[in-house]
């Protein structure tokens, strides 16, 4: 009998007035979240439900007959609206512009997924490459990052204890649509702290005109790869004086500051996965690091590389690529072949000056009887929690706003940097819609297959901080030692062993 009675109720006061639209959703809350309590006080609250649904349909009346309603009347916001606002659970990202329009990725991401989950908020901020890392860092040692965070993951980051272990939430479905060997990327020790979105790729690049005039077989070079015999040839062919009086080099990388990437991409090709092993095993200890900094020693001395390498930096190196002064440029991303297309449309379009250039991505040459690695690694979405823990539910959504943001469309990343794919939807979704040329696709898609993984995914957290220690405080002062000749490679793998001992303690 009282439902009979709430319902007769109901029908008046949720006639389909416009005014009253928010008034009558407070109501319908009213009558759903109350209920429960007409077993205790039914006639009380039967009684108060009907002079409300009279108030409403006075107030509704009048508003339809063109009165406008009192102060005491007016609609306020849906205290349904007011619920969900208060229920909601804010999910912090940050993120770098990974590409151009990666902006415009994570906006329709986050749009995406927030139709089907309202209850989500999804808060994204997107960080500078300059000021990025130390705002995070500073919010990591408060105890305070964001639920995600777009980097690689770090031994670092599992040290602080605020880096979540997401293993729990991927579904065989989500397992499933990794490509083989890419979900592994994002976990440190068999720990899943996060997913990636694309396989950051290390490569060399080249000038196609030089090479073809040189009379480099580049297309056999991608699919083949070559030694170090090999390219020390091909080097000395690629240098010449220019009719202006420069040099053009084989070779050029920049030395100022002692970049590491030159030394790793070259001694992974000397079957040395890092300066440990993935037991954490000292591995810079013997004639492969002595070969290997002598292979850099010889084409300083023979001309193939600038005399002046310790004093050049990122962008010199850039820019002697571009004058073609450099037949080959060392660390070329698979992204560069896009960037130089774009260059060569603002060349045509009176933006640049210069010459266009071809350009053809290569891989690093190897130790002769080594076995030809390339330098890869995952980048994506770190999971994290705070100090002040908000929960399991918390968590849960975290995964779900990360898994959404590494999906399918997400791909568009891979795709916009030429990358390989780390999902098979996301291969599904951009197939055929590369834009880097399709021997370059191709020959990083080849180079994919001789992965070098991060070491640092399977040491301890002690080991990898140990390791990074050497390579700052040891590494670098004696490659710059080796690029300004002041060093012979014997020395600095003399002085690798000693220095091994003091800090690594083998």
């Amino acid at each position: 009998m009282t439902m009979s009675i709430l319902s007769s109720i109901w029908k008046r006061a949720a006639r389909p007035f416009v005014i009253c639209k928010e008034v009558s959703t407070n109501i319908t809350i009213a009558y759903q979240n109350n209920w429960g309590m007409i077993g205790l006080k039914k006639k009380q609250w039967v009684m108060g439900l009907t002079a409300l649904a009279l108030m409403t349909t006075t107030a509704c009346s009048a508003g339809d007959k063109g009165v406008a309603p009192s102060a005491a009347t007016q609609p306020t916001a849906s205290t349904e609206s007011v619920k969900k606002e208060e229920k909601a659970d804010t999910v912090v990202v940050w993120a770098y512009p990974v590409h151009q329009k990666y902006e415009d990725d994570i906006k329709q991401l986050i749009a995406d997924y927030n139709k089907a989950h309202p209850n989500i908020k999804v808060q994204y901020e997107m960080l500078s490459w300059a000021e990025g890392p130390k705002k995070f860092d500073v919010a990591l040692n408060a105890g305070n990052p964001p639920d995600l965070y777009f980097h690689s993951v770090s031994g670092q980051y599992v040290n602080s204890g605020l880096a979540l272990d997401v293993g729990k939430y991927i579904t065989p479905e989500i397992k499933n649509d990794f490509v083989p060997g890419t979900l592994e990327l994002a976990q440190i020790q068999g720990k899943q702290y996060g997913l990636p979105l694309y396989q950051f790729q290390w490569a060399w690049g080249g000038n196609k005109r030089i090479l073809e005039e040189a009379g480099i077989d580049w297309k056999k070079v991608q699919k083949d790869g070559w030694n170090w015999t090999e390219f020390r040839e091909a080097a000395k062919k690629l240098t010449k004086k220019l009719p202006d009086g420069s040099t053009q080099y084989g070779l050029v990388t920049d030395g100022n500051g002692a970049n590491l990437d030159f030394i790793e991409i070259l001694t992974r090709n000397n079957n040395m996965q890092d300066v440990l092993d993935k037991d954490g095993k000292f591995t810079w200890n013997d004639n492969r690091i002595v070969d290997t900094l002598s292979f850099i020693d010889g084409m300083l001395k023979d001309g193939s590389m600038p005399k002046e390498t310790s004093a050049l930096a990122a962008q010199k190196r850039t820019e002697m690529f571009y004058a073609g002064q450099a037949a080959i440029i060392s660390k070329a991303i698979p992204y560069y072949d896009v960037m130089i297309q774009n260059r060569n449309k603002d060349i045509d379009g009176g933006k640049v000056k210069g010459e266009k250039i071809d350009f053809v991505l290569l891989p690093a040459p190897h130790k002769d009887g080594a076995p030809a690695k390339t330098t890869m690694g995952g980048e994506g979405y770190v999971a994290f929690k705070q100090k002040a823990d908000k929960g399991e539910e918390h968590a849960k959504n975290t995964f779900a706003v990360m898994e959404a943001l590494s999906g399918a469309k997400a791909g568009n990343s891979a795709n916009e940097l030429s990358l390989p794919f780390v999902r098979q939807s996301q291969a599904k979704e951009f197939a055929g819609k590369g834009l880097a040329k399709a021997e370059n696709i191709a020959a990083a898609n080849e180079m994919a297959k001789n992965i070098s993984m991060p070491v640092d995914l399977n040491l301890d957290v002690d080991k990898a901080a140990k390791m990074k220690q050497f390579k700052e405080q040891v590494v670098k002062p004696n490659l710059q030692a080796l690029y300004a000749g002041e060093k012979k490679p014997e020395q600095i793998a003399e002085e690798f062993k000693s220095k091994a001992k003091q800090i690594l303690g083998q």
